[in-house]
């Protein structure tokens, strides 16, 4: 049987997840963590073959992880599952060590076949993962994106005021402080030379962070 590590903040998301996985026969969720900080203290105790990880959770996030988990854990394979299918999502992923990155559009399948797969050394992309990856590589690595001075959690809080949430529910959705979240808008305007949410957002979709 492989062994899973499933990440997620979701309480039904990961209920269903372990029902498509274990579906499987082959495949079995050891442990279950809601934020970074649990994947981290659950992996040494579970001994996973496989961690499967969101990208967005409280504390940590995903890409974090990845890095501490290839630094820590460098045996154990991480596959990303996530809502995200923007290209600095998909490019950060597998450059902090992601051996896949699968869209929780994909069908349930694709999942099982992708932990099958990064389990055997191998790495596994869905279609729109590789076409994003694709894209950053045709670029060239002298080509420089706005979005590549900004931290994970930079990128995280963009999107999400992009997308019209308030400081107060960012913070809690990464149970930080409304103080915290607001230094980090400030960060932004600065970084990106911008003056007001409104020009966030248009930078966002702008950067393919969020949809037009």
């Amino acid at each position: 049987m492989i062994r899973v590590l499933l990440a997620d903040d979701h309480n039904i998301v990961r209920e269903g997840l372990r029902r498509i996985i274990e579906e499987s026969g082959d495949i079995t969720v050891v442990a279950e963590a809601a934020d970074g900080r649990s994947v981290l203290e659950l992996v040494g105790q579970a001994e996973p073959d496989v961690a499967v990880v969101d990208i967005s959770m409280p504390g940590q996030d995903g890409l974090e992880v990845i890095s501490r988990l290839q630094a820590e854990h460098p045996s154990i394979p991480v596959l990303v599952l996530t809502m995200h299918e923007e290209e600095q999502y998909v490019v950060r992923a597998i450059s902090s060590g992601a051996r896949g990155y699968v869209t929780k559009r994909s069908a349930s399948e694709v999942l099982v076949n992708a932990i099958r797969k990064v389990h055997s050394g191998g790495r596994y992309l869905t279609a729109s993962a590789a076409e994003a990856l694709a894209v950053r590589m045709a670029r060239g690595k002298h080509w420089d994106s706005p979005l590549d001075t900004l931290s994970n959690r930079e990128i995280q809080v963009l999107r999400r005021l992009a997308l019209g949430q308030t400081n107060r529910e960012i913070a809690e959705a990464y149970c930080l402080s409304t103080k915290t979240i607001d230094t980090y808008r400030s960060r932004l305007l600065k970084k990106l030379n911008l003056r007001n949410n409104a020009d966030l957002s248009r930078f966002a979709m702008l950067n393919g962070l969020i949809e037009h």
